[in-house]
């Protein structure tokens, strides 16, 4: 597996699978109208503005084996001077088998030498358990609670987590000092 930066030709990969595994991740959590509807062209969109009109010093990273998207991951800073790391996906039947972990550690690494020296955080909804598992084994820290609202009509309770400056991993593989 590799992971390689994101480019154009990627967004219909990247919108199937960020739809694939919102159906899967939040069936029962978000409303099933919506995840039955055009989540597709709903992510194609987001995609195609990410990459036809970056946002400055954003990160898109792919994790690619055979010619496939197997993951992404998305961070952006914010205007709080924290890197938010927007999305971290994995293919459905793909996860536990380390892409995240491998993606969010290039991640974690390229925050600390393009950011040096801000937080890593994120948000995740609070029926998430796997998630929220996964980030926690990860060493991020539960740093707020809060209501996440939706353009498309609904709230849904979420969890900040943050990954402090310095304990951030570099591509060395230690911490950030």
């Amino acid at each position: 597996m590799e992971i390689r930066t994101g480019v154009r030709g990627d967004v219909e990969q990247i919108a199937a699978l960020h739809a694939e595994s919102w159906r899967t991740a939040y069936a029962g959590i978000m409303p099933s109208d919506f995840l039955g509807g055009p989540l597709f062209e709903d992510r194609l969109a987001l995609w195609l503005g990410r990459v036809d009109e970056p946002q400055p010093d954003a990160g898109l990273f792919v994790a690619v084996s055979g010619g496939e998207i197997d993951g992404f991951v998305y961070l952006v800073p914010r205007p709080d001077g924290r890197v938010l790391l927007d999305n971290l996906h994995a293919r459905p039947g793909r996860t536990g088998s380390g892409i995240g972990g491998r993606l969010l550690r290039h991640a974690l690494a390229w925050a600390a030498a393009a950011h040096p020296g801000r937080d890593v955080c994120l948000e995740v909804l609070r029926a998430n358990t796997r998630a929220i598992a996964f980030y926690e084994r990860h060493g991020a820290l539960r740093t707020d609670e809060r209501v996440c609202v939706f353009e498309q009509g609904f709230e849904l309770p979420e969890f900040e987590y943050t990954w402090a400056a310095e304990s951030v991993p570099t591509a060395s593989g230690s911490s950030a000092q």
